[in-house]
């Protein structure tokens, strides 16, 4: 494998969508409402991958050095635990990734101000301690909370509010469906490591729930992003394209079926990649129904 693709490899791109989702729905809440600023959009999707990345890469470093990804694990290769990149390659592109997130955060910064600051700490600081730390928030069973959280409320409302230098409830209430979607690949990141993750003790939420409870997170998330969207334009909130997200939904019915017939194998990587694109999907989807609406 070459030097260049080893490092790909690292950065994790199938990932990349869910940093891309929630970005899209925050602009479009934002040029609906007439707040759309093309410099800061671009910025907040800048500063969304970067983060991803950063959280790939943390967590491919701390979890090689405490030995919790082995031989043994189902998902793809590893580069710190393989062996492919050496742990203090791995920890400074970690930081050097994060540095360029806070450079290209400054605009922000300078744009809309203290509320910038702190949630540019506060994603770092999350980043870190989801595998890294005394008490790695994903080894603790609220690595789904985190993603929630972040990929939700955080990068949608954060997007928003760079743009439009406002923030309402509607955003809100928004940025739930965008986290839940996101939410969804992760745990059917964890249900397919139960097994490694419950051997190495990293007791993810996965881990406590079990096969079964897992498969009804996932189904719940789901079924959650779908159920919201006729209540959220019959109570007037929005208008009818909001519901456009509505048109991926037998994908989302076709998924569900997948993974209560899957068993804990590394077939689940197949269902992994596909809840990414459905997620990337329903983003979309729901970015152009807010715009035309």
């Amino acid at each position: 494998m070459s030097h260049l693709r080893t490092w790909i490899l690292a950065t994790r791109p199938k990932t990349l969508p869910a940093a891309v989702g929630p970005v899209l729905v925050g602009t479009s809440l934002a040029f609906s409402d007439g707040g759309f600023h093309f410099p800061s959009a671009v910025a907040a999707l800048a500063i969304s991958l970067l983060l991803q990345v950063g959280v790939n890469l943390a967590n491919d470093y701390f979890d090689g050095i405490r030995g919790i990804d082995t031989q043994d694990r189902l998902g793809p290769i590893r580069v710190t635990q393989s062996g492919l990149i050496s742990p203090a390659g791995v920890r400074s592109a970690m930081l050097l990734t994060f540095g360029i997130a806070v450079l290209i955060g400054s605009y922000l910064l300078l744009r809309a101000g203290w509320p910038v600051a702190a949630i540019g700490t506060a994603a770092v600081i999350a980043a870190v301690a989801y595998s890294g730390g005394p008490r790695p928030l994903a080894s603790h069973g609220l690595g789904d909370l985190f993603v929630f959280v972040f990929f939700g409320p955080v990068a949608v409302c954060g997007t928003y509010y760079v743009q439009a230098l406002d923030i309402t409830w509607k955003v809100l209430i928004i940025s739930f469906l965008a986290g839940f979607q996101v939410t969804a690949i992760l745990v059917i990141n964890n249900l397919r490591d139960i097994l490694t993750d419950q051997k190495a003790g990293k007791n993810t939420l996965a881990v406590r729930l079990g096969e079964h409870g897992s498969k009804l997170e996932y189904t719940t998330l789901l079924a959650l992003t779908y159920m919201v969207l006729p209540l959220l334009w019959s109570a007037g909130w929005t208008s009818a394209g909001i519901l456009l997200p509505l048109l991926s939904l037998p994908w989302a019915v076709s998924l569900i079926r997948k993974t209560w017939h899957s068993e804990i194998s590394a077939r689940l990587n197949i269902l992994l990649a596909q809840t990414a694109r459905l997620s990337l999907g329903y983003n979309l989807l729901l970015a152009v129904g807010i715009v035309l609406g």
